[in-house]
């Protein structure tokens, strides 16, 4: 392995990694994918059961538009390999008085012309009975999205990409250093990965590996996730009957039961600092109280589900929550993706062609996500 020289190296097989590896290997070029533990493993942000992917973002139509690229792709992908990757559950916007996100969620979706309804709580009742509309005053429906199953779809992609001449290697590589060009970096089991070019899409650790450049701009935090059993003989929260939603203004979201998991939920407010290493995987209670308060709440016949299934994850954010994909500032052969947990998964086609893009000088670097568009100081703007 220490003799050959590609094209591109990418570190990090997570979502964002897999997909520029992925597009790198379509545009002919020469690809390994490197990983300390493995395509979407336990620890990593992409290593979930399952994803939203929504086209919903606000007034932020360059979101919708990548979503829009994306969900073509992750179906096509879905398609391709067989492999129940893409469930179209729906997505609905539970929205109250003075909901301006939603709102302008709808106007961003009619500009965009994706596939939407506005639902009045009179239709939310009949449709959805199963949700209280405790201060509810209507809702916004995307009939065509869904939801991805995150670990799974990692895996096969780069399962599928490796027969059409990807290579892949389990090994973790030391931090770069130094200015000018990369050109080769040691792996941990004492060889060298030698390349064109490198892209680092190492998720929760990419602080870790460029401390001087990214320690004051990308933020690891815990995030918890709950699985709650539904009632025997019921099919009122799974698909067809529950799609995947979200309460902008409370912060939470969910997932439908799906393949017999549970009913999935979560606070979408960035938790404590996390080390995706050696921090703590169980759920606290205080956030196990807060789920369930929400799902008594919102969810009345799951007042008293049993607790399934729980996830510690991370989510590693930028100080507003636009990704980073840039180049390094002292290391000319070098791309740093990164900034996506928490909203970034299903993304991740559109930022696998990007950053391929830009790697290759095919494209230019989107300026907001500019190393020089970050700051230190989280003010979070995209949800």
């Amino acid at each position: 392995m220490s003799g050959k020289t590609y094209d591109f190296a990418v570190i990090g097989a997570g979502c964002f990694g897999a997909w520029t590896a992925h597009a790198l290997l379509n545009a002919g070029h020469g690809v390994v994918l490197v990983d300390a533990y493995g395509p979407a493993h336990s620890r990593a942000s992409s290593g979930g059961e399952s994803r939203i992917i929504r086209m919903g973002y606000g007034a932020d139509e360059l979101y919708t538009r990548w979503a829009q690229r994306s969900l073509a792709a992750w179906r096509e992908l879905d398609e391709r390999t067989r492999a129940a990757i893409f469930h179209r559950t729906g997505m609905l916007w539970l929205a109250g008085t003075g909901d301006a996100y939603t709102q302008s969620t709808l106007r961003t979706l009619e500009h965009v012309g994706v596939a939407h309804r506005r639902l009045d709580v009179r239709e939310l009742d009949i449709e959805f009975p199963q949700i209280s509309l405790d201060g509810i005053e209507w809702a916004l429906h995307e009939p065509e999205s869904g939801v991805l199953m995150a670990r799974r779809a990692v895996q096969t992609l780069v399962a599928n990409d490796r027969m059409r001449g990807l290579d892949f290697r389990t090994a973790s590589v030391e931090p770069p250093a130094g200015r000018g060009k990369l050109a080769r970096m040691r792996a941990s089991d004492g060889t060298t990965i030698s390349a064109g070019a490198f892209i680092f899409a190492c998720g929760a650790w990419l602080p870790r590996v460029f401390p001087d450049v990214l320690a004051r701009r990308i933020f690891p935090t815990r995030q918890e996730v709950y699985f709650f059993a539904t009632p025997p003989g019921d099919e009122a929260f799974a698909p067809p009957a529950m799609p995947a939603w979200f309460h902008h203004p409370a912060l939470v979201y969910g997932i439908p039961d799906l393949e017999h998991r549970g009913f999935k939920i979560s606070i979408d407010r960035h938790g404590p600092p996390f080390d995706p290493d050696t921090g703590s995987r169980l759920p606290s209670e205080d956030g196990l109280a807060e789920a369930r308060a929400y799902l008594a709440r919102r969810f009345p016949k799951l007042r008293d589900a049993v607790l399934t299934e729980s996830r510690v994850c991370q989510y590693e954010n930028t100080h507003n929550g636009d990704f980073v994909i840039d180049r390094h500032p002292e290391l000319a052969d070098v791309v740093i993706v990164g900034g996506g947990s928490g909203h970034g998964f299903k993304h991740g086609p559109a930022v696998g062609e990007h950053a391929a893009a830009l790697a290759t000088g095919g494209a230019a670097a989107e300026p907001r996500f500019a190393l020089a568009s970050t700051a230190a100081a989280p003010a979070r703007t995209v949800f």
